[in-house]
């Protein structure tokens, strides 16, 4: 409760003034007379003045408000080796206990990371977490910060926060022990892209800290999981590592260094850097056969796709035909055969044959050249009509042996609508074109197909009578298309409202060149934040689970839900930063949460040296937990006062705050009412009554 005295004047205070000189001016010559009552006359003045000045004595209500302390908790990655989270645990449980003994005391505790606290943090940022715990206490109440931390704090000022501490010390109590060791890799420098294909190179060093030299240090390095190479390295070095961008999108390099005695943890002994595959132009043969209405389709497809460098025949004639055309005008240029189909046939990624039938104008011997091409790794796609159940079929070549139906003769003239088998609707070439999902599609029917006997490869589109359509066959390293019917050109002109054939010929050409998104069964993994997801690819109706190994080594089986034909998915939080795995059998799939070399790991050994220039600059006190037998080591706590010590070597320090919420004012006038008059009226009395004397 505090009292204190203000004035509420009844006339401007100028005039107040003015009243009280002359006032003044006209009692000084009777004091200086000594006259009789002129002491009851200035008396009397000072009571007028005071009237009119409207004294008022106040009465404040306040409630005193408790110093706020906060603990701020460090239950990052670094904190779960070794003892340390059982000692920050135990420090946190008795400092609690020792808080709430204190009267006036609130205490507030801050964790920061943790598992089930949202995305994994790259580092540890205390401070930052301080100021949004306390962004709602004013500094003058803030009667102490205590950080339980093993020391490895990113966020730490270069000075003392006095604008959030408001002065209040700042304690560290540091987990861990003194001439701790561990062993880390470190990639110092890697292409975040490269071409497929090409050669590139990762700098990498092992940063031994705290340990003894011993020699070489064994480095073993995997692509993807798989094992690439072992190397002897020595510590602190900076060493070259040449590597070979396998595929297309991200391809996962991992430097793993042999584990050291006694080291807090092999978390940081791998490394991984991550390098974008991008392909070169894909390079692409079209050979057309005889002109049709569809002939200048796939042309316009091919050469619309940036990422294709097409090189495109037509045959206007065959060469029987004679019919006294000057040799000058039978071409544009001439038709390179041996050069194609020969010396530089496996620097094409796709050859498609378009309506092309055997005329004498590739020699037979070419036709073996692109079967073995295919057999090698090489993607053949024939788009054929009536001129596949010709006597000049492509099946009436060596090609036989890799295409995947054999034409009966008979060519199939009726309207039909193409459709999706049930296979197709789980192959990633036609699964989910627009307008399939119904029977019948919402597309334009087509009016010409080839008939087949049984095919070898995988029907994924129907036509007339139930017949294949498009069947897809892979053989030896290489793959083939068959499409059985020359009338997409009407999905393009929009005849009958069109078709999706942008997208079934573009998936289709990629499927054949192995585009990884396309491959019938493929296990992924991709990290967004801290929610790992992982889809499955698959021809089959059903899968099984799958193994997730964390970056710690710990594992767990994850069930996957169907997301649609033929794929399956499933979505978790993950807690920890590093290279995820994924396994499926033989199959595997690697993501990557958080930086590829995070700060949590650069350094994991507790220290005194980051926290203790802020420590002493605030007044505050840095020891260690624990002594080293393991013995816990709480400190005293110590109410003081501003401008006294904040600390010792077994005590810390709270500057108890005087802060308080104002409830209500009582106001009391002094000079009204009926006391205010009695008083003037007394002295005014006392003056006359002075003077009749």
């Amino acid at each position: 409760m505090n009292w204190s005295l203000t004035f509420t004047p009844f006339i401007p205070l100028w005039a107040l003034v003015a009243l009280g000189l002359v006032g003044v001016a006209l009692i000084a010559p009777l004091l200086l007379r000594r006259v009789r009552g002129a002491w009851i006359r200035l008396a009397a003045l000072g009571a007028l003045l005071a009237a009119l000045a409207g004294p008022v004595l106040l009465q404040e209500q306040r409630d005193p408000l408790p110093t706020v302390v906060a603990m701020v908790v460090d239950r990052t990655a670094s904190q779960t080796l070794s003892d340390r989270e059982q000692a920050t645990a135990a420090m946190r449980a008795n400092l609690a206990q020792r808080f709430g003994e204190l009267k006036n005391i609130d205490l507030r505790t801050i964790e920061v990371g943790g598992k089930g606290d949202g995305a994994p943090v790259d580092g540890t940022e205390l401070f930052k977490a301080l100021a949004t715990g306390l962004a709602d206490v004013a500094p003058e109440r803030i009667g102490a910060v205590v950080m339980l931390t093993d020391g490895q704090v990113h966020d730490v000022p270069t000075t003392a926060p006095t604008e959030l501490l408001g002065g209040a010390p700042l304690h560290a109590l540091i987990s861990g022990k003194d001439n701790e060791r561990d062993r880390q890799i470190v990639i110092r420098s890697a292409p975040r892209f490269a071409i497929v294909g090409e050669k590139q190179v990762i700098e990498y060093s092992v940063v031994d800290q705290g340990i003894d030299p011993s020699g070489p240090v064994r480095v073993s390095i995997t692509r993807d999981g798989e094992p690439l190479a072992t190397e002897n390295v020595q510590p602190g070095a900076v060493n070259r590592f040449e590597i070979d961008v396998a595929h297309a999108g991200q391809n996962i390099f991992e430097f793993e260094a042999a584990a050291v005695d006694g080291e807090l943890t092999t978390v940081n002994n791998r490394a991984a850097a991550i390098v974008d595959g991008i392909r070169e132009n894909l390079r692409v043969l079209l050979v057309s056969g005889e002109p049709h209405a569809g002939e200048r389709i796939w042309r316009n497809l091919l050469k619309s796709d940036a990422s294709v460098d097409l090189v495109h025949f037509t045959i206007l004639r065959p060469p029987e035909k004679q019919d006294g055309t000057p040799i000058n005008e039978l071409s544009l240029i001439a038709f390179p055969t041996r050069e194609l189909f020969s010396v530089k046939i496996d620097q094409f990624d796709l050859i498609i044959f378009d309506r092309y039938a055997q005329r004498g104008v590739l020699p037979i011997l070419y036709f073996d050249n692109i079967a073995r091409y295919v057999r090698n790794g090489g993607a053949l796609l024939v788009a054929s009509g009536p001129d596949y159940a010709s006597e000049g079929s492509l099946y009436q070549t060596p090609l036989a042996d890799v295409l995947p139906a054999a034409p009966t003769g008979r060519v199939i003239e009726k309207p039909f609508s193409p459709e999706i088998t049930d296979l197709g609707k789980r192959h990633p070439v036609t699964r989910g074109l627009e307008g399939g999902d119904t029977t019948p599609p919402h597309w334009s029917r087509w009016f010409r197909q080839v008939e087949t006997d049984t095919p070898t490869g995988e029907v994924i589109m129907k036509g007339a009578d139930e017949d294949p359509l498009l069947v897809l066959q892979r053989e030896g390293k290489g793959r083939v298309a068959l499409l059985l019917s020359d009338q997409v050109w009407l999905w393009a002109r929009g005849y009958e409202g069109g078709g999706p054939h942008v997208d079934l010929l573009r998936r289709l050409a990629h499927w054949l060149m192995k585009e990884p998104e396309l491959e019938e069964e493929a296990l992924r993994a991709s990290a967004r934040g801290a929610t790992l997801t992982i889809d499955r690819q698959t021809m089959q109706d059903t899968v099984g689970p799958v193994t997730v190994t964390a970056p710690s080594g710990a594992s767990r089986t994850v069930m996957l839900a169907a997301d649609g034909p033929g794929r399956f998915r499933a979505s978790f939080d993950v807690d920890e930063i590093g290279l995820w795995r994924v396994e499926d059998g033989d199959r595997r799939a690697f993501a990557h949460v958080g930086p590829a070399n995070p700060r949590e790991f650069t350094d994991v050994r507790s220290t005194f040296d980051k926290l203790a220039p802020v420590v002493q600059a605030s007044g505050g006190e840095i020891a260690r937990m624990a002594s080293a037998s393991g013995q816990l080591q709480p400190p005293r706590i110590v109410p003081t006062r501003q401008g006294r010590s904040m600390g010792g070597r077994d005590w810390i320090g709270i500057r108890m705050t005087e802060a308080s919420v104002l409830k209500g004012v009582d106001r009391l006038p002094l000079f009204s009412g009926f006391l205010g008059l009695a008083i003037l009226l007394g002295l005014a009395t006392a003056t006359w009554y002075r003077e009749g004397r």
